[in-house]
């Protein structure tokens, strides 16, 4: 059962040295949440720690104190609280696990449809369309503190989580919140700005060798994208700079189902899914590849070549689209 924000706040409040954490190949929502929540507990007197295994996307450095979330240490250390933020798996927070010798408690604070529910305190809930918005709630409703870049945090960790206002799973609390972190003082058209109008040069020149390529299959209801290792190289390519290219195809009215598949060098394929109807599940799809995330956005890394991981997957893809189309 969901542990109460309440119970939650209890634990927290009885802790000198807690550390937050985050998944590995961190998107807007982790990194976010995390310095929201780092901020307010600092604030509190707290001694706090950030790690992600990938450390802070350049993207996102513009986050005022934002350099708060760094990599593991080497020497592992010892905390009384340990909480884990928009992770789906315990194995999604890399290297960051074994940087911790020893935690008297773990927390898990989420919003994917597939996290099993590991730690000792659990608050999991599906219908936020983003872990920031939980934190938000989170800080709200137990009188902790929101500091000004833990509010520019929260909602640029909302924003993009759900396609700047977007996507199916905005709320109607969802605006609310916006509205109130907005009359606090947060300037949504400069966050906006750095967010969807501030990419690198490099990032269009990848989508000028990987749009060409662009599969349409299925009756053009299954679009997919692919990324070599080789051309990451070539180009330089930083792994945010990836992030949310696979909107490209999604947006293709036709299309139903896309797909992005991107090579990694440690012999995996990262795949990531989005789906237009509620028909397709792609965090079914992607749990049957050792993956998870929501109904309508997932994703995996599988072992094996690229063409070959493509073809089991997009196969899988036309299957569940005959059977439920």
């Amino acid at each position: 059962m969901n542990a109460s924000f309440h119970e939650i706040a209890g634990i927290i409040s009885r802790a000198n040295r807690v550390v937050i954490l985050s998944h590995v190949r961190p998107d807007c929502d982790a990194i976010g949440s995390q310095l929201a929540l780092a901020l307010s507990l600092q604030h509190l007197g707290k001694e706090v720690s950030a790690w992600n295994e990938d450390g802070l996307p350049d993207s996102f450095r513009f986050l005022r104190k934002s350099d708060l979330i760094v990599r593991p240490p080497v020497e592992p250390q010892n905390f009384e609280i340990a909480i884990a933020l928009d992770t789906a798996s315990q194995q999604r927070l890399g290297s960051t696990r074994g940087a911790i010798r020893h935690a008297e408690k773990w927390i898990n604070i989420d919003h994917h449809a597939s996290n099993p529910g590991y730690g000792d305190l659990v608050h999991i809930d599906t219908g936020a369309p983003a872990t920031g918005q939980i934190i938000y709630e989170f800080l709200r409703a137990e009188g902790l503190p929101l500091t000004d870049e833990g509010a520019d945090a929260l909602y640029a960790a909302i924003s993009t989580d759900t396609g700047s206002f977007r996507y199916p799973n905005t709320t109607a609390r969802t605006f609310e919140i916006a509205s109130e972190l907005i009359a606090g003082g947060v300037n949504a058209g400069a966050i906006s700005k750095k967010l969807y109008e501030s990419y690198p040069k490099r990032r269009v020149q990848l989508l000028g060798q990987i749009l060409p390529q662009a599969s349409f299959e299925a009756g053009d209801r299954v679009a997919s994208m692919s990324l070599t290792n080789e051309t990451k190289e070539r180009l330089g390519i930083h792994p945010d700079d990836i992030d949310g290219l696979i909107d490209y195809v999604r947006c293709v009215d036709t299309v139903v189902v896309a797909l992005f598949f991107e090579e990694l060098p440690e012999g995996r394929i990262r795949l990531s899914m989005r789906s237009k109807d509620d028909r397709i599940d792609v965090n079914k799809i992607c749990s049957e590849f050792g993956g998870g995330g929501h109904p309508r956005a997932a994703g995996a890394r599988i072992r094996g070549d690229l063409e070959e991981v493509r073809r089991k997957v997009l196969k899988r893809v036309f299957h569940e689209i005959a059977e439920s189309l």
